[in-house]
């Protein structure tokens, strides 16, 4: 069974002699035959090549920009890659975070210049060598010098210690001492209340 009736032109459907496809359903066909349907529609337009066109250059556009991203992507080689930012850029930084000394890592006033560095020297040999940064490599690179060099800093960058005992022995012993004071004067007062009444 044929899902296209063609129409002659007595019926309507066609100037000229010309004879017009249709697409029809098989529950119109099987209406048809019964007789239940007495008129019949004429046949939609397709849509020309310069419609169809136009819906396709969105997708076009769109594959346009993802091929690019994926061939840049492939692009890059992960193992020159990492070898490059160990002798370009790991190398000056332990050099430059010798010399600062370790008991400065974690000021970050001292570290900030180097550590800036150490990022732009990823960034630019991710340039070079047409990788995405940050990538996973550069990931991996900069929490294995955290964990390295910064892994006992604190969030705000400095290490965390107590004060000299000059201050803190203050700071802990007078709450102490106007803590006893103001019992003491609370009991004094209480006793001495009471004899009067």
């Amino acid at each position: 069974m044929s899902l296209t009736q063609r129409f002659p032109r007595s019926r309507g459907w066609a100037a000229g002699g010309a004879v017009r496809t249709r697409f029809i359903s098989a529950s119109t066909k099987q209406a048809r035959r019964t007789g239940t349907i007495a008129r019949q529609l004429p046949a939609r337009r397709q849509p020309g090549p310069s419609l169809l066109a136009m819906a396709l250059l969105p997708r076009r556009f769109l594959c346009f920009v993802l091929a690019h991203h994926f061939i840049a992507a492939t692009a890059c080689h992960e193992a020159e890659y990492g070898r490059q930012i160990r002798e370009r850029c790991l190398r000056p930084f332990k050099i430059s975070m010798e010399g600062i000394g370790q008991q400065l890592w974690c000021d970050w006033d001292e570290t900030m210049g180097t550590y800036g560095e150490l990022t732009n020297c990823t960034v630019a040999v991710a340039e070079n060598l047409t990788c995405y940064w940050p990538n996973r490599l550069v990931d991996e690179f900069f929490v294995a010098v955290h964990s390295h060099y910064f892994r006992n800093c604190s969030p705000s960058g400095r290490a965390l210690r107590d004060p000299p005992n000059g201050i803190l022995c203050p700071f802990i012993l007078v709450p102490i001492l106007v803590t006893l004071l103001m019992t003491a004067l609370v009991v004094w007062r209480s006793k001495r209340s009471e004899g009067i009444v």
